[in-house]
């Protein structure tokens, strides 16, 4: 196949994936970004299928089957809810892959006396270390998501340093490999100090940063693709592997920003890992209230706002929620969602769980513009959040999550939270929400709390 051909079909896949990205940016647009997305792989598999350096398939094929078989059953078989730890294995698969790469191709070259050039051997470099760490990094995300893995941070004492001299250790035999390429002990230990500091940099986050933890190792997945690309000379991987790194990079920015908290506090501030008594205002005993007082509110209410939250995911909640506010609009109630940047434990996780369940886009609302209607709505519905809608974040500056922009459900003339029962979120903050004289507690299953209230909304 003529080298041109194949240089189209990348430029073609690079266009695809470009307008993919693009397409993702918007609900309305995001399935159709998925489909050109999915296209331009097709289209870049077929291009490197076409390499004349390839001299045999049967393994390329025996890939190909199981890992499109493996595909196919997580996307048949996890559910929705359990999407932010399948989007980590993800993330782990694919840095794995290009480490593999690396480690194969330095390999190649110097096992058997061969040479890379200087700017060929800093990418493979930056490759095998980038996906090493991501590898170990992400399995340790999925873990704490799953539950495998404590959820809180896990510290020990002078972390923060033992870390930063692991990472310096490394990157000195990632320079090393400049001055003796040939020296496999540098190339080697560079690989198993890159996987012991990708867990080592997770395990201290906590639970409720996992939004941006899942968008960063996405970005350094992207890069060590990109990598990949310099090194094997495949522009394909540089074009996707760039915008996939950058992409994440920038919704990791975007998120801490949400947060009001630096890259650096989400990455060495064991967030999820605060001292007792932070909170003001939080004291006093939470007002339980019935499931038909609940429903009564809701039925008679002009305006409800539902506030979607990890909650609801563990509850796989979001068809009951839809069929509430199904019941509710026939009455004539207004019905909105307010959706929290990094509600959740990955970018968009609300927004995805609420699409299964085909709320319209029309009533998703983000932050800001929902906060101006909280004070003329009658009821808002808080359903498994807790971090998003603290008040503490806006009025206690001792509070670790000060500044942070929140969903301001106190400011509605009545608050329902659902929840299974008094303890805290993943951050471990108290919220005196849950305190206010107008906030009453569902305590229970959110699901079946839900669909209880369904039932008698009918009945009114």
């Amino acid at each position: 196949m003529p080298a041109y051909i194949i240089e189209l079909l990348y430029l073609l896949s690079g266009v695809l994936f470009i307008m993919g990205l693009r397409g993702m940016s918007h609900p309305e647009t995001a399935r159709r970004g998925m489909f050109y997305a999915e296209f331009g792989m097709l289209v870049a598999i077929v291009g490197t299928l076409m390499q004349h350096e390839i001299v045999r398939y049967d393994w390329i094929i025996g890939g190909l089957v199981i890992g499109s078989v493996a595909g196919l059953i997580m996307g048949l078989w996890v559910p929705m809810t359990a999407m932010p730890q399948r989007t980590a294995l993800s993330h782990a698969f694919g840095a794995l892959a290009a480490a593999l790469v690396g480690v194969s191709e330095y390999y190649r070259h110097y096992q058997f006396g061969g040479h890379l050039d200087s700017f060929k051997l800093g990418a493979l470099g930056f490759e095998v270390l980038l996906g090493s760490l991501t590898t170990t990094g992400s399995l340790v995300a999925c873990g704490k998501l799953q539950g495998v893995l404590p959820g809180k941070p896990l510290l020990f004492k002078g972390q923060n340093i033992f870390n930063m001299t692991l990472l310096a250790v490394t990157v000195a035999c990632f320079v090393c490999l400049f001055a003796k390429p040939g020296v496999v002990f540098y190339f080697y230990t560079m690989v198993a100090l890159a996987l012991v500091f990708g867990v080592l940099l997770v395990i201290p986050i906590g639970s409720a940063d996992m939004p941006v933890v899942m968008s960063l190792l996405n970005s350094y997945a992207g890069l060590a693709s990109a990598a990949t690309g310099f090194a094997l000379g495949n522009n394909v991987l540089i074009i996707a592997g760039t915008l996939d790194g950058f992409s994440g990079l920038i919704l990791s920015i975007l998120m801490c920003k949400a947060m009001n908290r630096s890259m650096g506090n989400v990455l060495f501030g064991a967030f999820g890992s605060v001292a007792e008594g932070t909170s003001s205002g939080a004291g006093g005993e939470m007002r339980e209230i019935g499931i038909e007082d609940a429903a009564t509110q809701l039925a008679y209410a002009r305006q409800v706002v539902f506030v979607p939250g990890y909650g609801m995911a563990t509850a796989q909640a979001q068809h009951v929620i839809r069929e509430l506010s199904e019941a509710l609009e026939e009455r004539g109630v207004t019905v909105k969602y307010a959706i929290h940047p990094v509600a959740g434990r990955m970018p968009g996780h609300m927004n995805v769980l609420l699409a299964e369940a085909n709320v319209p886009y029309s009533e998703l609302y983000e932050l800001e513009q929902i906060n101006p209607d909280f004070p003329s709505t009658d009821v808002a519905v808080v359903v498994g959040a807790n971090d998003v809608v603290n008040p503490d974040a806006r009025d206690n500056p001792g509070s670790p999550i000060s500044g942070m922009p929140i969903l301001e459900v106190d400011r509605a003339k009545l608050a329902i939270v659902l929840k299974r029962g008094k303890g805290r979120g993943f951050s471990g903050l108290e919220n005196p929400l849950f305190f206010k004289e107008k906030t009453a507690m569902l305590y229970g299953d959110a699901k079946e709390t839900l669909t209880r209230l369904v039932q008698e909304v009918h009945k009114l």
